[in-house]
C-alpha cells in the first residue's frame, strides 16, 4: 500500500510513542564490551549526532535569515529569505536528506538526552517532508495576524540597530524587499493556477494590513520604526534617518503596492467566500495532516469536535455558578451582555490598559516560587501591538533571543481597549507572560545542555497547551478573587473549547462562516469584532486553534496520573519543571517523559 503524506506523519507519531528513551526501558543491551570502549563509542555517537544538528542549524539560518535574526544570530542581518522556486526546491531536498540521515543513526548507542533529541529531530523533518505533498496548500502564505503581507513589518520590531553597521543592514533589507515580494507574488499565482486561493475574508484583512503599513508620512510606517531607535551618534543620525525615509519610499512602498494590486485584482475575484479546506482540491487530506501536525495525536476531526462540545458544556455550567455568585438577576446571555456594557469594566485609554497588564504581572512575579522548583532568568515586557494589525487581532507573545540579548514581549492589542474588559485581563497576562508563555519559552531557551534546535523547538500543542493550563494555576497566585475575574478565566477556557468545535466544524463538517461566528459569540460572550477575526484566523491557520485545549487536556491528564501515583509525595513544583525542562515536544513523547518522571519520583529518597 502506497504511503501517503498523512501516513508518513502518523509513522512519526508512532515512532515517538514507541521509542524507548529512558534507562529503565532502554533497548536490549549489546554483547558486553569493555567499559572504555563503550564510553568511546557513546562519545563518538554523540559527536556525530551533534554534527548533524549543527549542519541543520547552520543551513536553516542561512536559508531563513529573518529567523536567524530573531534567535540572535546576526551574521545574515542584511538578507531576506530566498523564496524562489529553485530555493524552495533546495530546502525541500535538504529536509529529505536530513530525515534520511537521521533515520540511519543507531539510537541504541546514544544516551537518554541524545535519544530524545534524535526522536525530535526526526519528527520535525518528517513533518516537513509530509507536507511537501500538498503543493497547493503551501501557496497560501497570507494570514490574519501574520503572513507574507506583514513579515517585514513584524521583523522591524525586533531587528537590532545598535550601531551603524546594523543600520546599514536594515537599509540593505529594505532594498532587497522588492525582489522578495516578486517571489511571493509568483507563489500566490502558482496557487491561483492550482485552485488554491486565500479565502476572501482573510484576503480582506491582509489588504487592510498592507494599507495600514503605507501611511502618507513614511516615518509612520512600521518598517521605518528601527530608524527611531538607532544607537548611533547624533552627528550621523539625521543622515541615516534621511536614508531610511528614502529606502522606505523607494523600495518598500512600491513593493507593497504591487502586492496589494495582486491581492485586489487577481486573487480577490477568484477567492472562495469561506475558505473551508473541504472546498479545495484534496483539502480533506490536508486538514487530516494539519490536525496531526498541530495536535501531534492521530485524532479524527469528529472526535475533536465531540471533545469540544463536552468541554463547552462543562465550562458553561461553571459560568452559571459564577453568575449566581455575582448575584446577577438574569440568564447567562444577559450576564455576558452586562459585563460588556457597563463602563466600569473598561479602561479609558491605551496607556491605562497597558499599565493594568503590567500591574497584574508585577503581582504574579513574586508568587512563582509556589509553582516551580526552578525559574528562568530572562526578563519580559508588555507593549502595544502595531495599529496596522487591526482591532480584531489577537494578543500574542514573542520569545526572548536565544543568546539572551533581548527580552520576551507580551504584545497587547491596545487599540482594542474597548474590547478588552478589566475582568479578562488577569487570565490573559497569566497566559501570555508568567506562568504561561514567557516562563515556558524562556526556560526552554536557557536549557543550555540541549542542542539549539530543541531550545527553539515550536510545538503549538505543547506551548499553547501549557499556557492554557497555566491560566488554571491563577487561584494559587492570587488571581480570580471575585466573580468577574473568575468569569474572565472561564471565558478564556470556553474560548479554547469552542475553537475545537468551530475549527473542525468549518473544515470538516460543513459549517458556514456565519454559523461559526454565531457559535463563538454565543458560547464565549466575546464581542462580534473579535470573534469574526478569530473565525477568519481559523480559515488562515487550519488546525492550529485545536492545539490549545487539546494540549491543556493532556497536561491535566498527566497531572492527575502523577497525583494518583504519588499521593502525598506529589510536588507540583517538581511536576511543572518536569513538564517544561525538556523543551517543547509532541504529546506522545511528553507523556512518555512524564511516565518516566513518575517512576523516578517513586524511587526518590
Amino acid at each position: 500500500m502506497r504511503k501517503t503524506p498523512v501516513a508518513a506523519v502518523l509513522a512519526a507519531a508512532t515512532l515517538l510513542a514507541t521509542l524507548h528513551l529512558t534507562a529503565a526501558t532502554a533497548p536490549a543491551a549489546a554483547p558486553a564490551q569493555p567499559a572504555a570502549r563503550a564510553s568511546v563509542d557513546a562519545a563518538a555517537a554523540h559527536q556525530a549526532l551533534q554534527a548533524l544538528f549543527d549542519e541543520a542549524w547552520e543551513a536553516e539560518a542561512r536559508a531563513a535569515p529573518e529567523w536567524a535574526t530573531l534567535r540572535g544570530d546576526l551574521r545574515f542581518n542584511d538578507r531576506l529569505s530566498d523564496r524562489s522556486e529553485a530555493a524552495l526546491a533546495a530546502r525541500d531536498a535538504f529536509a529529505r536528506d536530513m530525515l534520511a540521515r537521521a533515520r540511519g543513526i543507531d539510537a541504541g548507542r546514544l544516551n537518554d538526552t541524545d535519544r530524545v533529541s534524535l526522536a525530535l529531530f526526526i519528527h520535525r523533518y518528517q513533518q516537513d517532508v509530509a507536507l511537501q505533498g500538498f503543493a497547493g496548500w503551501r501557496t497560501l502564505t497570507l494570514g490574519t495576524l501574520g503572513g507574507a503581507q506583514s513579515a517585514l513589518a513584524a521583523l522591524a520590531r525586533n531587528v537590532p540597530v545598535n550601531n551603524e553597521a546594523q543600520v546599514r543592514q536594515w537599509l540593505a533589507r529594505l532594498a532587497a524587499y522588492p525582489a522578495r515580494v516578486e517571489q511571493e507574488i509568483a507563489i500566490l499565482r502558482q496557487g491561483l493556477a492550482q485552485g488554491w486561493v486565500t479565502a476572501r475574508p482573510v484576503l480582506a484583512r491582509a489588504i487592510a494590513q498592507i494599507e495600514g503599513q503605507l501611511p502618507e508620512d513614511v516615518t509612520k510606517s512600521p518598517v521605518y520604526e528601527p530608524f527611531n531607535r538607532m544607537g548611533v551618534d547624533a552627528a550621523v543620525k539625521a543622515n541615516y534617518q534621511a536614508q531610511g525615509q528614502a529606502a522606505v519610499q523607494q523600495h518598500f512602498y512600491p513593493a507593497q503596492r504591487k502586492l496589494l494590486a495582486v491581492l485586489k485584482d487577481e486573487l480577490t475575484p477568484k477567492a472562495p467566500a469561506s475558505g473551508s479546506l473541504s472546498g479545495y482540491p484534496g483539502g480533506a487530506a490536508v486538514y487530516e495532516a494539519l490536525i496531526l501536525r498541530h495536535v501531534t495525536l492521530p485524532l479524527a476531526a469528529g472526535d475533536i469536535h465531540t471533545t469540544g462540545l463536552r468541554e463547552a458544556a462543562r465550562i458553561r455550567a461553571e459560568m452559571e455558578k459564577v453568575k449566581a455568585e455575582a448575584g446577577f438577576d438574569g440568564d447567562l446571555a444577559a450576564f455576558k451582555k452586562f459585563l460588556y456594557s457597563d463602563p466600569k469594566f473598561f479602561n479609558q485609554s491605551a496607556d491605562e490598559l497597558l499599565d493594568g497588564y503590567r500591574s497584574i504581572a508585577k503581582r504574579i512575579d513574586p508568587e512563582l516560587p509556589r509553582l516551580f522548583a526552578q525559574l528562568p532568568r530572562s526578563p519580559y515586557g508588555i507593549r502595544a501591538m502595531p495599529a496596522y494589525t487591526g482591532e480584531g487581532a489577537a494578543d500574542n507573545y514573542n520569545g526572548p533571543a536565544l543568546d539572551g540579548s533581548g527580552a520576551g514581549w507580551f504584545n497587547a492589542n491596545a487599540i482594542a481597549l474597548k474590547r478588552r474588559p478589566k475582568w479578562a485581563m488577569e487570565t490573559l497576562v497569566a497566559h501570555e507572560t508568567v506562568p504561561g508563555h514567557h516562563l515556558q519559552i524562556s526556560r526552554q531557551m536557557e536549557l543550555g545542555e540541549l542542542p539549539g534546535f530543541r531550545r527553539q523547538a515550536q510545538y503549538s500543542v505543547f506551548s499553547e497547551g501549557w499556557a492554557l493550563y497555566a491560566e488554571t494555576l491563577g487561584p494559587q497566585i492570587g488571581l480570580f478573587r471575585d466573580p468577574y475575574t473568575r468569569f474572565g478565566h472561564l471565558q478564556a477556557q470556553m474560548f479554547r473549547a469552542a475553537r475545537l468545535v468551530v475549527d473542525t466544524g468549518i473544515h470538516a463538517l460543513g459549517w458556514s462562516r456565519d454559523k461559526a461566528i454565531a457559535y463563538m459569540i454565543e458560547q464565549t460572550g466575546h464581542d462580534p469584532v473579535f470573534m469574526t477575526a478569530e473565525v477568519d484566523r481559523y480559515y488562515a491557520q487550519p488546525g492550529q486553534a485545536l492545539s490549545y485545549m487539546m494540549g491543556a487536556l493532556k497536561i491535566r491528564e498527566l497531572r492527575a496520573r502523577a497525583e494518583a501515583a504519588l499521593g502525598a509525595r506529589f510536588d507540583q513544583r517538581r511536576f511543572h519543571n518536569a513538564l517544561i525542562d525538556q523543551g517543547a515536544m509532541p504529546l506522545p513523547l511528553l507523556e512518555q517523559r512524564i511516565n518516566a518522571w513518575i517512576s523516578a519520583e517513586r524511587n526518590r529518597t
